[in-house]
């Protein structure tokens, strides 16, 4: 009886489609496929993608795009605002709620790791943000804040790439306000309750470099330099969230006459492709995940492969 119990309670989860994957894998082309041959949603799980002015640089998909497929969460945060995961998963909850009310089927797409964790994964109650506490971190270098999380929490910083600020403060603030370890934490975490079809976009490591080296110089040619320029001169900082986006630092360094644009380019394709190797290395530790290679491939026929296995059912 518990069974048919806990049967018919997963059958009335509703059913949403992930499609994940390192940046720079076609996501973005190949839901849109996706959405218009499902009458799907597209909820956003880009990590820069919701805050406004940012168009160029986080790769925001365009008007055309756009066109015929509801997209929800691009552009829904000012630039000089933080958005972190828990209210990533609120927002999720109350889209999918209406998107389902629409008969319309929702679907997760991005490579923000952070974000889609905090949906397929879950969060734990962890305490509330310590703004002296952040603003004091932000002036220390983050190699010494690197140190500090291996010595009070080693497991979190082996999980956590010693680039990445903002998990490495917070994995700090949870230990400075509660005396316990993020890592230990975690693991009490629940995903939302849905039924999820999660289908990873991944591709050969030549062609994808050549595809990020590729993107970069679509961003520079649309218009970067002005976009950047635009919102630095409005008052966008380093210790705002968006500053962090790719492009945007090395933007700030040519405008300061510290390196030229070609350096750039360079090193905007570096960090580029370091974030896909992270993104790729965490989105392997799922097993439920139904990866696609898309090297060589069109979108639509990727496309096609996904809406195959979205109405297959395997979920």
């Amino acid at each position: 009886m518990r069974r048919l119990a806990d049967a018919n309670s997963a059958a009335r989860q509703p059913a949403v489609l992930v499609i994940l994957g390192p940046t720079a894998t076609s996501k973005t082309a190949v839901s849109v496929s996706v959405a218009k041959e499902l009458d799907g949603e597209i909820i956003s799980a880009d990590s820069r993608a919701f805050f406004t002015g940012l168009d160029i640089v986080t790769a925001r998909p365009n008007v055309q795009e756009q066109a015929g497929v509801s997209h929800h969460g691009l552009g829904i945060v000012p630039w000089d605002k933080p958005y972190d995961a828990m209210a990533f998963r609120r927002d999720v909850e109350r889209w999918v709620t209406a998107i389902v009310e629409r008969e319309h089927i929702p679907m997760i797409v991005g490579g923000g790791t952070l974000y889609i964790g905090a949906v397929i994964r879950g969060l734990f109650e962890g305490p509330s943000k310590d703004d002296a506490l952040r603003t004091q971190m932000a002036q220390e270098d983050l190699d010494v804040l690197y140190r500090r999380l291996a010595t009070v929490d080693p497991d979190a910083a082996r999980s956590i790439h010693p680039n990445d600020r903002l998990r490495i403060e917070r994995a700090l603030e949870v230990f400075a306000s509660t005396g316990r370890r993020i890592s230990t934490l975690q693991p009490s975490a629940e995903p939302l309750a849905y039924r999820f079809l999660k289908i990873g976009l991944r591709r050969d490591r030549a062609e994808h470099r050549t595809a990020i080296a590729a993107r970069v110089q679509q961003m520079i040619d649309a218009g970067l330099a002005e976009e950047v320029r635009t919102v630095l001169r409005a008052g966008l900082r380093p210790e705002h969230q968006a500053y962090r986006t790719i492009g945007i630092p090395e933007m700030a360094a040519v405008f300061d006459g510290r390196i030229s644009q070609d350096e750039a380019a360079a090193r905007m394709v570096t960090q580029t492709w370091a974030l896909a190797k992270r993104q790729a290395a965490w989105f392997r530790r799922d097993r439920a995940v139904h990866w696609i290679d898309v090297s060589g491939r069109t979108p639509d026929g990727v496309a096609e492969e996904v809406v195959a296995l979205w109405k297959k059912g395997d979920r």
